[in-house]
């Protein structure tokens, strides 16, 4: 059965850390749908604006194995909205994993999810993040998180493997000129 990954995308969004990983996972075979709460096209931090593929309520969450949360700004109005973490939660309870990469740890902090694991972010919110390390990507059982546009291609890379297998990162890796 194709690995899927849902990415959640809201105005606001990084668009190396949303674009890289994605790119890189569906190069590595994985089925990725981007998608925002209303379906409604996006804009980026940096103004690139994004079409995703679907709405949020079209799609069924309990039919991916992996939530990706890019970060940037917009990270804020999900956390003021409190959708975004409540769903890390449920994917994280089901035993599903969950990566998020920038701000977007915040986000599992809010779910309950970083108490005595590993994790790391981007350093403009370390002090909301006691215990944060300082590593490009960090995989600690089902939580993946990386620290900014900097790691993007590492986080994409690390979640083909996790979800497909080195042979499939490598070849990927090696197909981007890594």
């Amino acid at each position: 059965m194709k690995k899927r990954v849902l990415c959640l995308v809201t105005d606001g969004f990084e668009e190396t850390e949303l674009v890289t990983p994605v790119n890189l996972l569906r190069r590595g075979g994985v089925e990725v749908v981007v998608a925002s709460w209303d379906g409604d096209m996006v804009a980026g931090r940096g103004g690139i604006r994004l079409l995703p593929d679907a709405e949020f309520a079209a799609v069924d969450p309990k039919s991916f194995d992996l939530l990706f949360i890019p970060g940037g700004p917009g990270v804020m109005d999900l956390r003021a909205d409190g959708r975004a973490a409540r769903l890390a939660a449920e994917f994280y309870a089901d035993g599903r994993m969950v990566a998020a990469i920038c701000a977007a740890p915040l986000l599992l902090k809010d779910a309950g999810l970083l108490d005595g694991l590993r994790f790391t972010a981007h350093f403009s919110v370390h002090e909301e993040l006691p215990g944060v390390v300082d590593e490009r990507v960090v995989v600690d059982g089902s939580i993946v998180t990386s620290r900014g546009p900097g790691t993007a291609v590492d986080l994409g890379l690390e979640l083909v493997r996790l979800l497909m297998d080195q042979q499939t990162a490598d070849e990927v890796a090696q197909g981007i000129m890594v």
